[in-house]
């Protein structure tokens, strides 16, 4: 009986060890398969079992008020029975909850937001167990797109504003010119947004801020990297390339505000702006930081995955100044014309998604409904959709007549659906945007399953850990706006003493995480003073003492000038302070203390008169005009708010950490214009390389002998390179930087040839073909830097060339290498053979010096004692200009072009000097005898006429 019971139960194990094995078989078959297939194939094969409605909702992004996602929620509905294909959310709208527990809550709604239509797609099999097929059932399931911006700055432009890594905003990133610090930020932005689960994120921003700062107008700010095309573009690059990789490609990264925002003149949300440029224009500033990450970008990593589109209007975009175009985001021609550039085609045949920036704007409203009486949402979303957007972003989006937004977006899906099944052309349009939706979708994740989707909740606590890279992000980017080093250094030598009374006047600003959230500070009062004592208090360097600090807000400093008896504290302080280090943010109009610091300046100098007034900069730094700035000791960017920034500022003012930025924008107040920053350094001198093959790479010593490098024939092509090209800043010039290589020859035949070529990453590369036997110099220009080293090849018969290069001032060797590092940089004294642009030395100004006193003094003794005094004077005055005028001609040999082979070497500038002199001289002589050879030729004259 036991042998009977053993072999059966031997039976059932074997039998269930098969059917695992089959089964896992059959799993491991379907998931190779699911991994094997193209996510554009998958989304076409769903997008055949979808219904008209199914399709249409695809197309909306929707947001929602509150954090209640239940079954019972309007949010829940538009999900599960109107299959919208993804969230927004907003602070704004009240989604989240603070300043505590935010993170879990996020990642707990957003949970529950994925988890819904799942729910609602399961089938029960007759045992009741709840299944799901491979597509979610007969009603398919596919997951959300859940967006957020966030744009750092902790609670200016943050959505989520505790519990994540406090990150500094865009222009603080700009201002290190530091892409990998771009990138760093962008990892963690991946890393904490998926790991909350959000798969859709808005930014970055890639305005380029090419216009001042003005009251009346919209201002970008801090929300952008920069006024530079290219700089906007490389950072772009970097962040874009950091997301991905920080959430392992499970972030879709849609960029803002396509065309570029950067030259509007009102804010956005208010109204729909005018812009008066043409295509062309568009395309060197506003369009060049999204070709650089679409179809222009390095790689994949970097690629943005959509464009957000604004509500933008053109006028000159055709060319034609008098004709204005509808908002692109609402005009297919424009948008069309403007995506059908080939960096945006070519990005856009691979998958790129274009959105609609949010049609639920006040700007909007006003643009279709000036009175307000009769704004319809549907043909406002139709209008958008049929102009070229693939999804559209709803927003707090109204009809008139209609109660809240969720029964206006009812009304437009409704009405798309039904559109969907009148028009042919609109359902073929809907099925376009629908597949390039789900082929994305597909691409974040491979099946549509809800585990693979949901985001793990253990994971939370890894969040807010990189505080390190925000603090080298403030390290990098703090600027000094104003004096410049030189100057500081001697007016502002030492740093605060222990005895010293500082006074701290801060721009305080307030946010909160939802309308019934506890109210945050951005930068309290006494942020700094608190910075400065823990880092050079009692409790570390003893460097300040408590009692000389104090700390007032700009509401302090508004009630003081309003009415200085409400606050004899401050103005007592004031008056007798030896520091006043004042925190500033922006110039809101909606904020009426954050004038208070300027109309100190203007009405109460007198309180800050000899004191040390260190202002920093926590926003963008174009906020103060030259006359503030001329009543400040220092003047200091750190661009962003966050607790790394402080502690930097405090280190700045105590001298521990110099500046290592530089300004992103133009600031008119210093007159630091951004366009000059941004061309080549003057003070440079621009290195040549030559270009070799590997197996020729030579190392030699310019000095004395020059070098036999392997031969070139006659007809052989040479490749030269620059080194990298700098700035005015010290940064790479920009792509697109011209420089001129120039290449004379000398030997059977005398020409000089100049190409201009454009800079890629600083560096410029051009070919030379050999024509003939002799010498070949080559030189390089980029305006306004000049100097360069001169490269000389010298080809003899036989094929043999032998290499030397200089550069115009002194440097011990030559180096020359193959391949990209092949460097050709050698230096000799200005009296052994320099030539190209180098310059006099002192000995050669003393010498020529000498040579004029002394011939001049000659003349005039030799005039005075056979002549007259009166001589003698003028014969010292010409004999000095001949040389003066000697002197200048050769400068203009050393300078044309025509002459580019005069060569200044001592021997060279004396003969010039002595020829100059002795022809002065001469012309003096000539100038005495004149009246004598008149006299003489004219009695020639009149002895030939008296002859018969």
């Amino acid at each position: 009986m036991r042998s009977s019971l053993h072999h059966s139960s031997h039976r059932f194990a074997s039998c269930m060890l098969a059917a695992c094995m089959v089964i896992t078989s059959l799993s491991q078959a379907i998931t190779v398969k699911a991994q094997s297939l193209d996510p554009a194939a998958q989304a076409l094969a769903l997008l055949n079992q979808l219904t008209p409605e199914e399709r249409v909702g695809q197309l909306f992004l929707v947001t929602f008020q509150g954090s209640d996602a239940s079954e019972n929620s309007q949010i829940y509905d538009l999900i599960v029975n109107h299959h919208v294909g993804g969230v927004v959310l907003t602070a704004e709208n009240d989604n989240f909850i603070g300043p505590d527990n935010t993170p879990y809550q996020t990642a707990s709604l957003i949970q529950t937001l994925q988890s819904a239509d799942w729910q609602a797609t399961q089938t029960n099999t007759p045992d009741q167990s709840v299944v799901a097929t491979p597509t979610g059932g007969e009603n398919h399931y596919i997951p959300l797109f859940v967006g957020i911006s966030q744009e750092g700055d902790q609670g200016t432009y943050d959505q989520i504003m505790n519990g994540l890594t406090s990150l500094p905003n865009e222009m603080a990133i700009g201002a290190t010119f530091n892409p990998d610090l771009a990138e760093q930020v962008g990892e963690i932005i991946g890393e904490e947004l998926s790991t909350l689960g959000f798969n859709l994120f808005f930014g970055p921003s890639l305005d380029v801020l090419d216009v001042q700062y003005t009251e009346t107008g919209e201002d970008l700010g801090v929300r952008t990297f920069g006024g530079d095309p290219y700089w906007v573009g490389m950072m772009g690059q970097s962040m874009i390339s950091g997301i991905h990789a920080g959430s392992n490609n499970q972030i879709l990264v849609i960029s803002r505000h396509f065309p570029g925002r950067g030259s509007s003149d009102r804010p956005m949300e208010e109204e729909v702006a005018t812009i008066r440029k043409s295509l062309e224009q568009l395309q060197q500033i506003d369009l060049a930081p999204f070709f650089a990450v679409t179809g222009n970008a390095p790689d994949a990593a970097s690629t943005t995955d959509g464009l957000l589109v604004s509500h933008i209007r053109y006028q000159g975009l055709q060319g034609n100044i008098r004709a204005t175009t509808r908002p692109v985001s609402f005009d297919a021609t424009s948008l069309e014309q403007i995506i059908s550039l080939p960096a945006l085609a070519a990005w856009r045949d691979t998958g790129g998604l274009i959105i609609s920036d949010d049609l639920g704007t006040l700007a909007v409203q006003r643009f279709f409904d000036p009175t307000g009486l009769a704004f319809d949402a549907r043909l406002v979303a139709r209008n958008a959709f049929l102009a070229g957007n693939d999804m559209l972003y709803m927003g707090n989006i109204l009809s008139t007549g209609d109660p809240d937004t969720y029964t206006t977006i009812i009304h437009t899906l409704d009405s798309f659906a039904q559109k969907y099944s009148e028009d042919p052309a609109f359902a073929q349009r809907v099925d376009e945007a629908v597949l390039r939706l789900l082929t994305l979708k597909f691409t974040l994740y491979s099946t549509f399953n809800l585990n693979d989707i949901l985001s793990n909740l253990g994971s939370l606590a890894t969040l807010n850990q990189s505080s390190q890279t925000t603090f080298e992000v403030a390290r990098q980017g703090a600027t000094l706006v104003s004096p410049d080093e030189l100057t500081l250094t001697d007016t502002l030598p030492n740093p605060p003493s222990s005895q010293d009374r500082i006074v701290f006047l801060t721009d305080e600003r307030y946010y909160q995480q939802c309308s019934t959230c506890e109210t945050q500070l951005r930068l309290s009062r006494d942020s700094l003073q608190n910075a400065i004592l823990r880092l050079y208090g009692p409790q570390a360097d003893a460097l300040v003492q408590p009692q000389q600090l104090s700390s007032y807000g700009f509401d302090d400093l508004l009630m003081m000038m309003d009415d200085p008896t409400a606050s004899l504290d401050l103005e007592n302080d004031l008056q007798r302070a030896d520091w006043v280090v004042v925190s500033i943010s922006d110039l809101d109009p909606n904020v009426s203390t954050s004038s208070a610091f300027r109309r100190l300046l203007a009405e109460r100098a007198d309180l800050l008169r000899n004191k040390r007034v260190i202002v920093f900069a926590f926003s963008a730094p174009y906020y103060l005009d030259s006359t503030d700035i001329s009543k400040i000791t220092a003047y200091y960017g750190l661009f962003s708010a966050g607790s790394a920034f402080v502690d930097v500022a405090a280190r700045l003012l105590f001298h521990e950490l110099t500046p290592e930025g530089s300004l992103p924008v133009s600031v008119a107040g210093v007159g630091y214009d951004l366009i000059t920053a941004m061309s080549p350094d003057p003070a440079q001198v621009i290195t040549l390389f030559l270009d070799l093959p590997e197996d020729q790479a030579i190392s030699v010593d310019a000095s004395p002998q020059p070098t036999t490098a392997p031969a070139f024939n006659i007809g052989d092509t040479i490749t030269i390179r620059t080194g990298v090209i700098i700035d005015h800043n010290g940064n790479p010039v920009p792509d697109g930087t011209i420089v001129r290589f120039i290449f004379s020859s000398t030997g059977e035949a005398t020409s000089t040839q100049q190409t201009e070529i454009m800079t890629t990453q600083g560096v410029a590369w051009t070919t030379y073909r050999i024509e003939s036997t002799g010498l070949l110099e080559i030189r390089a220009i980029s305006d306004p830097a000049v100097l360069s080293e001169v490269m000389q090849i010298e080809m003899n018969d036989e094929g043999t060339s032998v290499i030397t290069a200089f550069e115009p001032t002194p440097f011990p060797t030559i180096t020359l290498q193959a391949g990209i590092d092949n460097e050709v940089t050698e230096n000799v004294s200005s009296n052994n053979g320099s030539s190209g642009f180098n310059h006099p030395n002192a000995l050669d100004w003393l010498l020529c010096l000498f040579l004029t006193v002394a011939i001049g003094t000659a003349a005039y003794i030799l005039a005075n004692r056979f002549i007259s005094t009166r001589w003698g004077v003028r014969w010292c005055l010409t004999t000095g200009m001949g040389g003066m005028l000697a002197f200048l001609i050769a400068n203009i040999l050393r300078l044309s072009e025509i002459y580019e082979t005069f060569t200044w070497k001592t021997g060279n500038i004396v003969l010039i000097q002595v020829g100059g002199l002795l022809a002065g001289w001469a012309f003096g002589i000539v100038w005495y005898f004149w009246p004598d050879l008149q006299a003489r030729v004219k009695k020639l004259a009149n002895n030939r006429q008296d002859k018969p």
